[in-house]
C-alpha cells in the first residue's frame, strides 16, 4: 500500500483520515482576494501541501506563482513592485517592469517575448508581451484523493485575442501532491482562430535569496554557454557562480544549449549548501526540451534586483522581429494545440545535489562568443 511522507513518518490514506477532521489541517488550497494598494482586487490561491512547500498563485495574473517557500525559506525573488493587479498593466515600451513582481514563475508571451517591437503590427505589445497580466476564466480548484494520492490543483483559461487578429488561449494547471517537495505546471496553448498564428512563450523562473547568495552555484547540463552582449562577456567564466549584491551591477544574460535526458527532460538548479543545516537548499526547474528548445540564464546581482532567472522558452529574448528574420518563429495552425510541462521544487539533501551533479556530468561546457550560433 502506498504511503505518504509527512513530518518524519510514513502514513497511509486511512491512517491520515483517522487523524484529521478536514484535510486542510495538513494540506489545502485557500482562495482569497488581495486587498492592499495596487494588488487590489487580485484573486489568488494559497496552496500548502504538508511537506513545507507553500505557493501563492495569482489567478488574475495568468495563474503565475508570485511567491513560494519551503519550510518557511523563500524560494523566489520578489521585486520591489509587489503583487500588482492587471488593471495597472502598462504595455508600452518597458513599462511591463512596473508590474513585474518577479516570482517563481512569471509567464511571457504569447505574441511576443523579449524587448519592445517597432513593427506596426505589434504596436503596444511592449516588453515580454501581455499574457502575464491576463486574468484566468473557468477557474477550477481540486482537492481530493485520487487513489492513494491527495492531489491539489488550480486551473484556468487565459485568452490573448483581438479583433482582426490572433485568438490564442492558454489553459494552465498548477498542481502538487500531499507530501511532495515539488509542483507541476502544465499548459496547453491553442489557436482558436482560423489563421495560422505565430507565438512566443517564455517562463521567467526567478530564484532569490537565500538560495541565491555568495557561494551559490548553478548546476545544469549545459553543453555550450554564450553571452548575450558585451556586459555578459565580462566575467563570463563565472556564469554558474554567484556573489553577494553588487552596487550598480549590469545584468548578464547567457544562452545555454542544454543536454536533455532520455525522456527529453532538462533539469537546472541553483544550490546553496550554506543554509538549511547540513543539507543546504536549492531550487530546480525541469522542463521538456522539444517544446522549449531555448534556455536563458538571467544573472542579476544588483542590490534589491538580486536574482538568478531560469528562462526555458520556445524563443530567444531578442524579440519577435529577430525570430522571424532567422526563420525560427513557431506558429500554430487553426485549431492546433501544443502542450508545455514544467516541474519546480526544492533540493534539500546532499544526495539530491549529488544526483543533480551526476545528471550534468557531461563535462565543462564550452564558452562561445556569440548567442547567434544558437539561433542561426
Amino acid at each position: 500500500m502506498t504511503t505518504i511522507p509527512l513530518f518524519g513518518k510514513q502514513y497511509t490514506q486511512d491512517e491520515l483520515r483517522r487523524r484529521v477532521g478536514s484535510m486542510d489541517q495538513v494540506a489545502g488550497i485557500r482562495t482569497v482576494q488581495l486587498d492592499d494598494g495596487r494588488e487590489r482586487p487580485t484573486r489568488a490561491a494559497y496552496i500548502h501541501n504538508g511537506s513545507g512547500l507553500a505557493l501563492w498563485v495569482l489567478v488574475d495574473r495568468c495563474l503565475d506563482v508570485s511567491a513560494a517557500s519551503y519550510n518557511g525559506i523563500p524560494m523566489a525573488w520578489r521585486s520591489r513592485t509587489g503583487d500588482v493587479a492587471p488593471q495597472y498593466y502598462e504595455a508600452e515600451g518597458v513599462r511591463w517592469l512596473r508590474s513585474f513582481f518577479g516570482g517563481l514563475v512569471a509567464t511571457c508571451g504569447l505574441i511576443t517575448a523579449g524587448p519592445p517591437q517597432s513593427n506596426s503590427a505589434l504596436e503596444g505589445t511592449g516588453l515580454h508581451g501581455r499574457i502575464g497580466n491576463t486574468p484566468a476564466t473557468d477557474v477550477c480548484i481540486v482537492q481530493e484523493w485520487q487513489g492513494d494520492e491527495y492531489v491539489l490543483s488550480v486551473s484556468g483559461l487565459m485568452r490573448e485575442s483581438r479583433v482582426f487578429g490572433e485568438n490564442l488561449t492558454l489553459r494552465r494547471t498548477i498542481s502538487t501532491k500531499l507530501g511532495a517537495k515539488r509542483f507541476w505546471l502544465d499548459d496547453v496553448l491553442t489557436n482558436e482562430g482560423f489563421q495560422e498564428t505565430p507565438y512566443m512563450l517564455l517562463y521567467h523562473c526567478n530564484i532569490g535569496w537565500p538560495v541565491v547568495d555568495e557561494g551559490s552555484e548553478m548546476i545544469s547540463p549545459s553543453r555550450y554557454v554564450a553571452p548575450r552582449d558585451v556586459d555578459a562577456k565580462q566575467d563570463r567564466e563565472n556564469w554558474n557562480r554567484f556573489e553577494g549584491p553588487v552596487h550598480g551591477y549590469r545584468e548578464k544574460v547567457y544562452y545555454h544549449d542544454m543536454q536533455a535526458d532520455s525522456d527529453d527532460m532538462v533539469t537546472a538548479a541553483v544550490v546553496n549548501d550554506r543554509i538549511n543545516g547540513a543539507g543546504g537548499l536549492g531550487v530546480y526547474v525541469k522542463y521538456r526540451r522539444n517544446t522549449l528548445p531555448r534556455f536563458m540564464e538571467w544573472k542579476q546581482m544588483g542590490e534589491q534586483d538580486y536574482t538568478v532567472g531560469f528562462e526555458p522558452a520556445s524563443c530567444t529574448v531578442e524579440g519577435r522581429e529577430v525570430e522571424a528574420e532567422q526563420g525560427l518563429l513557431h506558429s500554430l495552425k487553426p485549431g492546433e494545440s501544443r502542450s508545455f510541462h514544467l516541474e519546480l521544487g526544492a533540493v534539500t539533501t546532499p544526495d539530491e545535489v549529488d544526483a543533480l551533479r551526476a545528471g550534468c556530468s557531461q563535462g565543462t561546457p564550452e564558452l562561445v562568443d556569440s548567442y547567434r550560433r544558437f539561433i542561426s
